[in-house]
């Protein structure tokens, strides 16, 4: 049953099913719909524990081979998004037009207990290419958005001459949320080898996909769910003030937290800013999960638990986001090889070497196929003369 003031039991669950009849695979839907909600709650919402805190934004990166349906995935959230009145920045813009608009972006929240007025620039980036949004290994943009995660209450930077004032400006309030699509290739090309490993991709829930999700012929949406979604997703963007936590919720986080640290989803080192920010990502998906379904700003350990579910989902697939990037020869071949497999379910040593015969020679094949089998990725099958590739069942 509906919580007071909504028409739907639970928001994300009513986007699912409004884009259930459409390609893109079900992560990149169920991310996209989580980035909608973050977009409207803005810096207005917030949950503290201890001296810790916590805000809704996400940098959320679809990733994914030409073909993949990352573009039809965002392309609905950005129609309700305006619906409901939401801004979203320009696709194309420099560093100090993206700073401009950020300072531009300031609202005033009154806290309802107090009266006092707090300013905060909170600003929306939905971009199908992220990385040409990036630009070519921008190593001052991407400094940038790890400042702009964090959410500083007062964000300092060195003007230029275009962007008035004196030499250091500052921003108030700062809050950014992203969500945005790439493939492996760009990645590859254009992100930084030093950025990966780093700052920037601990702040980053990468989902990855090889293929898009099912066949559909006539692509639609539930246009009866489009009403009551565009009615609760309005009392979403309204919503103000301090999620606070039951008791459940606090024991549960204390559980998961030990778990957490005692068994971590995989070892890379590309990903371990990941694993260190993996809970700030498991509370922010619960900020998320706990506005989906009602307004009441109590977090549940319900709300923890879909939370963690949606983290470990995208984890099966996220270690292969890296997959092209690296110091090895065969790195960038790796990418595209997995990218086959991941398209044909099934293939030979034989198709792989005619597939890529420019690229690479038998021995730095079968070297490819040994590293996609210890990954967990494929297994390699001898069947006589000829060796089988086969996408294992937990990576499709």
């Amino acid at each position: 049953m509906p919580s007071e003031g909504r028409k739907l039991d639970d928001w994300l669950s009513a986007w699912m099913e409004y884009t259930k009849n459409t390609e893109p695979p079900m992560l990149f839907k169920k991310w996209v719909g989580l980035s909608a909600m973050a977009a409207c709650l803005k810096r207005k919402t917030v949950f503290h524990l201890g001296s810790e805190r916590w805000f809704p934004n996400m940098y959320v990166v679809l990733v994914g081979p030409s073909g993949t349906r990352k573009n039809t995935a965002i392309r609905p959230a950005k129609e309700f998004l305006e619906a409901v009145g939401i801004e979203i920045a320009a696709n194309s813009t420099t560093r100090q037009q993206l700073i401009r608009a950020l300072r531009k972006a300031n609202d005033t929240i009154v806290d309802p207990e107090t009266g006092a007025m707090t300013i905060h620039s909170s600003m929306n980036i939905f971009n199908s290419e992220l990385t040409v949004f990036l630009g070519y290994k921008n190593m001052e943009l991407i400094t940038d958005l790890i400042d702009w995660y964090d959410c500083d209450d007062n964000w300092r930077y060195e003007t230029k001459h275009d962007m008035g004032g004196g030499n250091v400006d500052h921003i108030r309030g700062v809050w950014v949320n992203i969500h945005g699509g790439t493939t492996p290739d760009l990645i590859r090309s254009a992100m930084p080898s030093e950025a990966i490993g780093f700052g920037l991709t601990g702040r980053i829930v990468f989902v990855f996909e090889q293929r898009r999700g099912s066949t559909v012929i006539v692509p639609t949406y539930r246009d009866d769910l489009w009403e009551p979604m565009i009615h609760d997703l309005h009392a979403i963007k309204s919503m103000e003030g301090e999620f606070k936590a039951d008791t459940d919720f606090i024991d549960r986080w204390t559980e998961w937290r030990l778990e957490c640290d005692a068994h971590p989803p995989f070892d890379d080192p590309n990903f371990s800013p990941y694993i260190e920010r993996r809970p700030a990502h498991a509370m922010k998906v619960s900020l998320l999960c706990s506005a989906s379904r009602t307004g009441d700003m109590i977090l549940t350990a319900t709300d923890l638990d879909n939370a963690i579910k949606i983290l470990k989902e995208t984890e099966v697939k996220m270690r292969y986001t890296f997959s092209g990037v690296g110091r090895s020869s065969f790195a960038a071949v790796i990418s595209q090889v997995m990218t086959e497999v991941g398209l044909k379910k099934e293939t030979t040593l034989e198709s792989l070497l005619s597939r890529f015969y420019m690229d690479i020679d038998k021995f730095g094949m079968t070297r490819v196929l040994e590293t996609l089998h210890a990954m967990g990725f494929a297994e390699v099958i001898n069947r006589g003369k000829e060796i089988i590739v086969r996408l294992k069942e937990e990576s499709k």
